[in-house]
């Protein structure tokens, strides 16, 4: 008899604690939605340049291991993902920037797409392309993740090449495996 009252003593207690949960969830203020869609929005302005970072870092990655075919491939894709940015969700700064480099920005990814073949040409184009794309990301939101901008001294006859990477361990772009750990962060950008 015990047992069947302590049972639904228990079973109580969990149903009210269920019910207590139910109406904490529906009791959520207008002002806690306000700061949720804020939330959001920042988040989609930080995602409209999400995917060309990704396809940009796949370049740099691809021109790291000395694959052309890979690059090419990659700088594709970021003529897409610069295609698809949709200007007026990016914050006024980076929209500026965006306006500013975009043609340029694409027209070196479609070079370094249509060079399979030819890697010191595509790491011409990379150059440039990265100074932009450091432009775009470092008149943006926060990203969610760092970036480390890089810098090679010695490339360009000594005259250097910056990349933006997503780890801090240097894996160079412009020389790949023949000279993997030249260079240094110069900047880190959340």
């Amino acid at each position: 008899m015990k047992n069947i009252l302590f049972g639904m003593a228990l079973s109580t207690l969990l149903f009210a604690a269920c019910n207590n949960t139910t109406k904490t969830t529906e009791g959520v203020s207008s002002a806690d939605n306000t700061d949720k869609n804020l939330a959001d929005t920042s988040a989609t302005k930080s995602s409209a340049t999400a995917s060309v970072l990704n396809d940009y870092l796949k370049l740099k990655n691809a021109l790291a291991e000395d694959n052309d075919a890979n690059a090419a491939a990659a700088a594709k894709s970021l003529v897409v993902s610069f295609t698809n940015i949709d200007q007026a969700k990016l914050p006024s700064a980076q929209a500026k920037i965006f306006s500013e480099i975009s043609a340029d920005a694409k027209e070196h990814a479609e070079h370094i797409g249509t060079n399979a073949g030819n890697i010191k040409h595509q790491r011409e184009h990379f150059e440039t392309l990265s100074g932009e794309i450091y432009e775009l990301l470092k008149a943006g939101t926060a990203m969610g993740t760092k970036i480390y901008y890089t810098n090679c001294p010695m490339y360009n006859k000594g005259k250097g090449g910056n990349w933006l990477s997503e780890t801090k361990e240097i894996h160079n772009p412009y020389y790949g495996k023949s000279m993997p750990d030249c260079g240094s962060v110069k900047e880190e950008l959340n």
